[in-house]
């Protein structure tokens, strides 16, 4: 079955637009451009930013984020706006085949509906060698130069519109991974029995060294559109779409290879990275302290829906156009708050969002794993942003945390983990932390 033809290409083109420009001020040329440009090829179809930047197998990394000091492939002012064409990793992994075409045409996909990047990278992608026991899955596109960016400002990054770029995604667990794995020398975590891993440990292939042989599970799922609005579909749920970038960062360590372990795109880092908080679609803000000149910025990993935790592994993965402003933020300036020059910090309309890593030095010495940690860190951010930021005297501000904020988990499949606070700007006076503000927009 042509998966965009039972869909309708002008229905979901239409709603595609709606989910993913927001309230950008060209929401209605975008919707009617959208309308009939079709699965959003490279370079077809609206885009918003006044730079654009292509996914190229020559140019993308498969596996690792930039180092500090890597070679650009676009430079831009700060405050500038760039759109970027971001393509999934999954349906061209190696336990998929590394054929999209072939891949995708078994879920009813013809070759017209799957993205030529896509296509290019998995067939022609040699930047690397690819190991795919020891590399990330994720396509990182980057790294972007943004003028006057130095080591000890923050990159603010405001995100303007996410698109899907197909009428479909992929929902995958894998052997090892997820909430539920099985552990290194066939241990089984604490709190479940070897009968509730998954995947079962039954189809477990990994000693054959062959990826298609893993037993690795990747559900395709459709995408439907109802009232001009967007969901994905597995039966018999349905579920709304919400579009967001996984990965958003900027370049954090020094290596001298481009796949020394220090840049692998699995864990995020303060550098943010892989750090898939699902709070970061449209209308959201990412600051990011800045390590490198130029900042160096990099996204990947797009996503199309995910619950807090993304306990089997990935979300719903799925290629997205994605359109950024880009500001660099100097020490003593508004636009910021104090937090974000030493770790990421997030904001959107309603809630500010503090961050907490286990471990987000890299893959140093091994890789942190425990939520409590996680949970200490967004907490003392918290602390420190309603302190810094909105006067609160911190045992008011902790009361105030325990009474009122909630903490999420990000995820629990990077290695590193992740938790976030959501804390509502409506249970502050309208002054404390508005546009203008020191604690940002």
């Amino acid at each position: 079955m042509d998966v965009l033809a039972a869909l309708g290409r002008r229905t979901f083109l239409r709603a595609a637009a709606a989910v993913g420009v927001g309230g950008m001020a060209a929401a209605a040329p975008a919707a009617a451009a959208v309308a009939s440009a079709g699965v959003l090829q490279p370079g077809r179809g609206p885009i918003h930013g006044r730079h654009y930047l292509r996914s190229r197998p020559d140019e993308v990394r498969w596996g690792y984020v930039p180092a500090v000091g890597s070679e650009p492939v676009l430079r831009m002012r700060s405050g500038e706006t760039v759109t970027v064409d971001t393509v999934s990793h999954e349906g061209i992994l190696e336990d998929q085949g590394r054929d999209p075409v072939a891949w995708f045409a078994k879920h009813g996909v013809p070759r017209g509906e799957v993205l030529t990047d896509a296509i290019d990278i998995a067939r022609t992608y040699d930047r690397t060698p690819r190991s795919f026991d020891v590399d990330g899955p994720h396509v990182v596109t980057g790294p972007i130069h943004v003028a006057g960016a130095e080591p000890g400002d923050v990159l603010k990054i405001e995100v303007l519109s996410a698109l899907p770029r197909v009428p479909y995604g992929v929902v995958s667990s894998r052997h090892g991974k997820g909430a539920l794995p099985r552990l290194a020398g066939n241990a089984v975590p604490a709190g479940i029995t070897e009968d509730e891993i998954m995947p079962p440990v039954a189809t477990d292939g990994r000693t054959t060294g062959d990826p298609l042989r893993y037993g690795n599970v990747s559900i395709f799922t459709p995408v439907r559109s109802r009232r001009g609005r967007l969901s994905g579909v597995l039966a018999p749920a349905e579920f709304p779409l919400s579009p967001f970038m996984g990965m958003m960062g900027v370049a954090f360590a020094s290596a001298t290879t481009l796949t020394d372990p220090l840049l692998n795109s699995i864990p995020p880092t303060l550098g943010g990275g892989n750090i898939d908080i699902n709070l970061l679609g449209v209308g959201s803000t990412f600051y990011l302290p800045v390590f490198a000149e130029g900042a160096l910025f990099y996204a990947g990993d797009p996503h199309m829906a995910m619950g807090n935790g993304e306990v089997a592994l990935t979300a719903m993965e799925g290629s997205l156009r994605a359109t950024y402003r880009l500001t660099v933020i100097k020490p003593g300036r508004r636009g910021a708050p104090a937090v974000a020059f030493g770790y990421p910090f997030a904001e959107t309309a309603e809630a500010w969002i503090p961050i907490g890593l286990s471990d987000p030095d890299g893959s140093r010495g091994g890789q942190g794993n425990d939520l409590d940690v996680a949970m200490r860190r967004a907490v003392v951010n918290a602390l420190d942003f309603l302190e810094a930021h909105l006067g609160m005297e911190r045992a008011v501000a902790y009361a105030y945390l325990s009474a009122a904020a909630n903490f999420e988990v990000s995820q629990v499949v990077d290695r590193t983990v992740g938790v976030h606070g959501v804390i509502r700007k409506a249970d502050f006076p309208p002054s404390h932390g508005r546009a203008g503000s020191p604690a940002g927009n």
